[in-house]
């Protein structure tokens, strides 16, 4: 995958305790994404909170918790 590419997906939002905490995105498929924390919309961050987002995996950052590729959101809206 191309580190530019636009990504669509949909999934529950959870917040994980791992380390210090991070949140993640949780798709119907059970893949995780830790949601990157730089401008990230406020409203998304609701633990269980079922969405659907467009972002782009991010091969530059690094996390502590490590818990599945970082996703940058772009966009969301709740389904």
């Amino acid at each position: 995958m191309s580190k530019n590419s636009e990504l669509y997906l949909e999934g529950r939002v959870e917040r994980s305790t791992l380390g210090l905490g991070a949140w993640t995105l949780v798709t119907a498929a059970g893949q995780t994404y830790e949601i990157y924390q730089q401008n990230v919309p406020e409203d998304l961050l609701k633990d269980q909170q079922q969405v659907k987002v467009t972002g782009q995996v991010r091969q530059d950052v690094m996390t502590i918790a490590m818990v599945g590729p970082v996703l940058e959101v772009f966009h969301f809206e709740t389904v």
